[in-house]
């Protein structure tokens, strides 16, 4: 069986570019466990607006989907799933929210991620669930014109259970008898979990629920506030390729782990800079709504939707918030963008200079 130890492995991932980035996470930890200690009233709509765009994004991935109304009251308790995609919803959801609620008390065992995984397929009904794959599994891709290839073969069934034994020891071992920062442990065990490919179904999303699991459990929460599970299916397909990049020669103990890491801190990092422009928002208690989605544009580089502004202000109703922008565009603070469905606003910086 392959060697899991990473004693001698995470020295590797010292780049200047992944030590750049476990810089930029520990800056923001640190700004940020102040103000979540002294506002945490204030973030519990940012709580639920994560919920429901982490367990979308997460399942869309995975091609599982339903309507927008339907995702919200699945993911409030406030419906009953009806069909297959939305049973698989409610089992994230309800997964999603014990990890939320329950994350220093569920340790990474075998044990732990089996009834996990069980509990994510409890309203299917699928004999799935709570169990390792039954017989060898490929991962393997489509293009648009239809034609699969095997893109990587995941350890055989019968080897599963010792591999998931080995890896959660490995991680125990090494952060309880080295210095390894656990940023760079996390997302060497996700992908070696990926690459085991333990269950016939499921396996993404495990990840995903895994990778929250262990940041939380290591103090880093802000995936509680900003969903990590949306940046990760906006970017999907770099999410791709840096997971195929670094199981190259997996099996033989040589691949390349660093593609993957500095892909997930850089999502990481994108999570906690959008939780600290959301953060700013909040803090400005004496400015009026208006003003507050005035800076929210002129701090955004590019474009900003309706969406957007209403999601990093959840205090502010939907009539407000379009309210401001028309007021915005008639002053011309702002610019318009495209129509419909697709409008989108920027910030005029032709006229913030034709001012100075």
């Amino acid at each position: 069986m392959r060697n899991y130890n990473y004693q001698n492995k995470w020295q590797k991932l010292l780049t200047p570019e992944i030590v750049s980035l476990l810089t930029q996470i520990h800056e923001y930890k640190g700004e940020q466990t102040l103000f979540i200690e002294a506002k945490a009233d204030t973030l519990t709509q940012l709580v639920e607006i994560a919920k429901i765009q982490s367990t979308e994004a997460s399942n869309k991935i995975e091609g599982i989907y339903t309507s927008d109304e339907r995702l919200k009251s699945l993911v409030t308790n406030k419906a009953i799933p009806h069909t297959r995609n939305e049973q698989e919803i409610a089992g994230y959801r309800d997964v999603f929210s014990t990890i939320h609620e329950n994350h220093d008390f569920i340790p990474l065992k075998p044990t732990i991620i089996l009834q996990l995984h069980r509990d994510l397929y409890k309203f299917s009904g699928k004999s799935v669930g709570g169990s390792y794959k039954g017989a060898d599994n490929v991962i393997a891709e489509e293009d648009e014109e239809g034609n699969k290839r095997i893109r990587f073969k995941p350890v055989p069934a019968w080897e599963t259970s010792a591999a998931i034994e080995a890896i959660c020891g490995a991680f125990d071992e090494i952060l309880a008898e080295s210095d390894a920062d656990p940023l760079l442990i996390i997302p060497m065990f996700i992908l070696d979990f990926l690459c085991i490919h333990p269950f016939n179904d499921g396996n993404g999303r495990m990840s995903r629920l895994l990778t929250l699991l262990l940041l939380y459990r290591a103090g880093y929460i802000v995936g509680k506030y900003i969903s990590i599970e949306k940046t990760i299916e906006q970017t999907k397909e770099t999410y791709y390729e840096a997971l195929e990049s670094s199981s190259v020669n997996w099996h033989e103990g040589t691949n390349d782990y660093i593609p993957f890491v500095q892909y997930t801190l850089g999502v990481v990092v994108a999570a906690y800079r959008e939780f600290s422009s959301r953060v700013k928002v909040l803090a400005a208690g004496n400015m009026s709504k208006p003003e507050r989605i005035r800076e929210i544009i002129k701090d955004t580089l590019g474009k900003i939707t309706k969406t957007d502004i209403m999601e990093k202000c959840p205090d502010i109703s939907q009539v407000t918030v379009q309210r401001a922008l028309n007021d915005l565009v008639k002053s011309e603070d702002i610019l318009k963008i495209g129509g419909g469905r697709y409008t989108a606003y920027t910030w005029n910086h032709d006229k913030e200079n034709s001012a100075k």
